[in-house]
């Protein structure tokens, strides 16, 4: 996350003790381990894969991203700080150890949300999941609705665009849904496998199978460090996944600051405080993310 502070001003904002307090992000991915970073943080956590009632994450995925919205940075001395340390997580594990989703479960996640966002103050949710979709149909199927019916509740739907471009038309879902904020990279992300081997990737594109323009927005996705699966460690991942828990800390800040702005308003306020990256429209959607011109529109 310190490759990130200084380019989004996030301290200085932490110093303005803009920091998320009060705010609640369910994240929807492979679960949270509990690491010091995340302990004060984590509000409560469900397990829709094996039933298990303790905080864990088989895959380390879900813990690096809840770092990257609301790790305190505390075994760091603040240098792998989240976005918005204030924050509360609420961990809904719904992918299993190798990553892999069932749309049946992570439906089931939502739809946990649907009928709890109300008890743990949820108001927003991070799906840093994407399946590749094949035809405009897609936008009817059971997950579109989902997203959308919690968009439709007032509760803020941030999820990643994919990491299947550079080619145009591959924006993943749920991330072609018309309500929610999708978020892609103009960074080319670099992963390494666990043979050591280095694989280079590329955000998803615009616009969706149904000629809707995506994503939003775009926000750094390559080498961030957040928590691991382990106490006092640190991993970089690199993707539209790290991308998407950034602009979801940046929700949390604010709606902090703000209480009282909704989804459609953020969602606005998001795009028209964006940087022109330079790049087309299907690339950057409305820009790239700029959390100190955000606050300055609320």
């Amino acid at each position: 996350m310190n490759k990130i502070r200084d380019l989004l001003y996030i301290d200085q904002i932490h110093r303005r003790n803009i920091r998320g307090r009060g705010i609640n992000v369910a994240v929807v991915d492979t679960g949270i381990y509990p690491h010091n970073d995340l302990r004060k943080s984590i509000i409560y956590f469900h397990d829709f894969v094996n039933k298990k009632n303790m905080p864990y994450d088989d895959n380390s995925h879900g813990t690096h991203v809840s770092g990257i919205i609301a790790g305190n940075g505390a075994m760091s001395r603040g240098m792998y700080r989240g976005m918005a340390p204030d924050a509360g997580i609420i961990a809904l594990k719904v992918l299993n150890s190798s990553g892999c989703e069932d749309a049946r479960t992570i439906i089931k996640g939502l739809e946990w949300i649907m009928d709890n966002y109300s008890l743990y103050n949820i108001r927003i949710v991070n799906i840093s999941i994407g399946t590749e979709a094949s035809s405009c149909d897609d936008e009817l199927s059971s997950l579109i609705k989902a997203v959308d019916s919690l968009w439709d509740m007032g509760i803020t739907v941030i999820t990643s665009a994919g990491n299947n471009g550079p080619e145009y038309h591959t924006i993943t879902t749920p991330g072609i849904s018309r309500k929610v904020i999708t978020v892609g990279t103009s960074d080319i992300m670099i992963h390494t496998d666990t043979s050591g081997k280095k694989h280079i990737t590329y955000s998803s594109k615009g616009p969706t199978l149904c000629d809707v323009q995506k994503p939003d927005i775009i926000a750094p996705g390559n080498n961030i460090v957040s928590c691991f699966t382990k106490q006092g460690g640190y991993t970089s991942k690199s993707g539209t996944s790290m991308s998407t828990p950034i602009v979801s800390g940046a929700a949390a800040l604010v709606m902090s600051y703000n209480p009282s702005i909704s989804n459609n308003e953020f969602k606005e306020l998001l795009c028209r405080s964006a940087d022109d990256a330079g790049l087309d429209r299907y690339t950057q959607g409305c820009g790239r993310l700029n959390v100190s011109k955000l606050l300055l529109l609320c």
